[in-house]
């Protein structure tokens, strides 16, 4: 592949809320405790599956507190998805000025490693990363309307950036057919980051783990090889 991989590398209140000083003395980091417990269970049960309760009593906090921060549970998922779904997001924009400051055409793999790198990255950040993971997988189980907006919201401008990138790399293929396929790159990419096993199944037993760079690196010729594909 190309050397260039290198280089890429306001609050609701709600009728029983807690004195307004008790609040404060936490600030946001009992907001980010909160959102990281809320994050761990919405990635077990599900939008549908979680409580405010159960939350609550992760975080180790009176319900009204999330009630007092966040609102509605619904309100909360957003939260949780928006805060790092936004940081995936900038990293890729960051990703591909980058690589377009130092190559003007850059070359199909890196322009896709370019954007996969940062979702593979918060899957191995840590417990919350792959726990955003699977909340981000299920989030195609909830309500299409709900799924369909927050994504627009979160990714839409920086996907969009990369179709765009991709067309003058590949000016044989028309900008909608780049699209589309993006969107099965997407779909490929989540399933690969949640459900390993099949990879076991499929070759025997031969093979039942690659590691974090290997499955990256198989991703992305793959992938890149599927863009590129004649019409």
């Amino acid at each position: 592949m190309s050397s260039d991989r290198s280089i890429v590398k306001g609050e609701r209140r709600s009728p029983g809320r807690p004195a307004r000083d008790a609040v404060n003395a936490n600030g946001p980091d009992l907001r980010d405790k909160i959102l990281d417990h809320a994050e761990l269970a919405f990635a077990e049960f599900g939008f549908q599956g979680a409580n405010l309760r159960d939350i609550a009593a992760r975080a180790e906090v009176n319900q009204g507190l999330i009630r007092y921060y966040f609102g509605s549970k619904a309100d909360l998922f957003d939260e949780c998805f928006k805060r790092r779904g936004s940081l995936i997001a900038g990293h890729r924009h960051v990703n591909l000025d980058r690589l377009l400051e130092m190559k003007k055409s850059p070359a199909v793999e890196d322009i896709v490693y370019a954007y996969l790198k940062p979702q593979w990255d918060m899957k191995y950040s840590g417990p919350n990363g792959a726990a955003f993971v699977a909340m981000q997988a299920r989030l195609h189980a909830e309500p299409e309307e709900h799924a369909l907006r927050l994504r627009r919201e979160v990714y839409d401008a920086s996907l969009k950036r990369y179709i765009a990138t991709l067309s003058e790399a590949l000016p044989d293929v028309p900008r909608d057919v780049i699209s589309v396929r993006m969107a099965f790159l997407v779909g490929a990419y989540l399933f690969m980051l949640n459900d390993l096993g099949r990879i076991g199944d499929l070759t025997d037993g031969h093979l039942t783990a690659f590691s974090k760079d290997a499955m990256l690196d198989h991703l992305v010729r793959f992938l890149s090889a599927g863009l590129s594909a004649p019409t």
